[in-house]
Parts: structure tokens; sequence; C-alpha cells
């Protein structure tokens, strides 16, 4: 059994839906492109597809993961372009490795997100984000399906800064301000969400942002303690293709080509 691992982005419009809306328009992909699928036992057999730590509905991403399992070798690549093209603009797939090393989940500790708070002076948020990594404590409250929950949102969060102004965050209005924030936050439970640190800041720094921040999850990997960074989760597979042995890489890559798409 060949498992392949995807790494696939929420643009645009396509950040309004939802986990499961994904599932969904994933496994008419999967048919689509005639994807050779092991299944799972029982009365009701799905796809083996293992999706890791997805993003919240209204939120962009250009590092959301899963991981396929099939029945019959294919090229990584070429499964990438055929899945690609089954699926909606926005639900982009665009980077396949086969899995070579186990754990994958294990490998996604942390996240970088890009907050973008249109109608923010960007010293006002510097000064809210000054007071948030002061703070020893920032508590936040959510509502859960078991009422409202408060925790301590600060621990969580390893870095959260100011970020320079970008093309992209330039096309609204050119007399709004705006400021765009790049938040880095472990993954711990409970979860501490971008939307988490957004309360925190009103409650540590009074800061309110007019409309709703628009939210992307840049990358989520490894938190790199050393370097306070945030590795790529498909560097161990990518690296351990290339250290197999030429022959058995070889054989692998033949019996994918001559394999039907």
């Amino acid at each position: 059994m060949q498992r392949i691992r995807l790494r696939y982005t929420k643009r645009g419009r396509l950040r309004f839906t939802s986990h499961r809306d994904f599932q969904r328009a994933f496994e008419r992909a999967l048919r689509r492109a005639e994807v050779p699928m092991a299944y799972s036992a029982g009365f009701t057999p799905h796809p083996k597809v293992s999706y890791a730590n997805a993003a919240p509905t209204g939120t962009g991403s250009e590092a959301e993961y899963l991981e396929i399992a099939l029945t019959a070798p294919r090229d990584p690549e070429r499964l990438r372009v055929l899945l690609d093209e089954s699926l909606p603009t926005g639900l982009d797939v665009v980077e396949a490795v086969e899995a070579r090393v186990p754990g994958l989940a294990d490998r996604l500790t942390a996240s970088v997100w890009e907050l973008r708070l249109d109608g923010v002076d960007p010293a006002e948020a510097a000064r809210a984000v000054a007071a948030f990594n002061a703070a020893e404590t920032v508590e936040v409250q959510r509502l859960t399906k078991n009422g409202m929950r408060t925790f301590d949102a600060r621990p969580a969060v390893v870095g959260l800064e100011s970020a320079p102004m970008h093309d992209s965050a330039a096309d609204g209005p050119n007399d709004q301000p705006c400021a765009i924030l790049r938040l880095v936050v472990r993954h711990v439970t409970p979860a501490v969400r971008p939307d988490d640190v957004l309360s925190g800041l009103r409650a540590v720094a009074d800061l309110a942002p007019p409309v709703p921040a628009a939210v992307t999850r840049l990358a989520q990997g490894l938190f790199d303690e050393e370097t306070g960074t945030v590795t790529d989760p498909l560097a161990p597979d990518r690296e351990a293709d290339m250290a197999a042995p030429a022959d058995s890489v070889g054989a692998a890559s033949a019996a994918a080509a001559k394999a039907p798409a």
C-alpha cells in the first residue's frame, strides 16, 4: 500500500468552506481523478484519508495537510496535478510526496498566521502587540458546546509582531489604515486560535478592529526552539526519498508510470 501526503490551500472565497465541505469536495476529486483508493473495512467503507489539524472555517491557509492510502502505486506529482484539476479554484493541491517517515500529525506542532486588520493604524497595532507580549497572562473567553470557557492564551503564543505592509495587503481603499500582524502559536490543548489572540489584544490593549480580521495560515510544522521558526513537515519524507536506494526508487517510479491515471 502506497501512502501519499498532500499540501493544499484554502484561498479567496473558499476560505469559508468548512472542513466537512472540503472532505466532500476532496472525495469527489478522488473519484474524478480515478485514484485507486484504499477503503476501510466494515458496513460503511470510506476512503482512507487522514486529515491533520484543519484550519477553522473562515480562515485562509497556504499549509493544510492530508494523507491518502492507495492500492496501486502512483507518481506523486502526476497525482497532484490530477487532483488539483479536479478541485475548485481556491482549493489547490500544491505539493505531494510519498510518505517515507511515519508521524505526519506529530510534526504539526505550531502554526504561522498572518492577521490583516483593516481600519487599524499600524502604530496602534504595534502598541497592542507590545502590551500582549509584556503580559504574563492573557485570559480570554470562548463559547464551547459546554458553555463559556475561560483560559490563558499567552503561553501558546511564541511570536507576535507587527509585519510590514505587502502588496496583497494594499488592495483596499488607499485612505484606510491597515495593520498586518504575524503570529506563531503552538498547538496546545485547549487550542489557541487567531481569534483568541485578537480577543487577547482587545483585553490587554483595547484593540478592536472595525471589521473582522482577514486571517491566513502561512505555515505549520515542527517548532524549532533554537531558531524560533516553523519547519516544513514534508521535508523528512523528501530527504528519506532522496536517500532511498536508486534501484528501489526507480522500480517504484516505473510502476507508477505504467499504472493508469
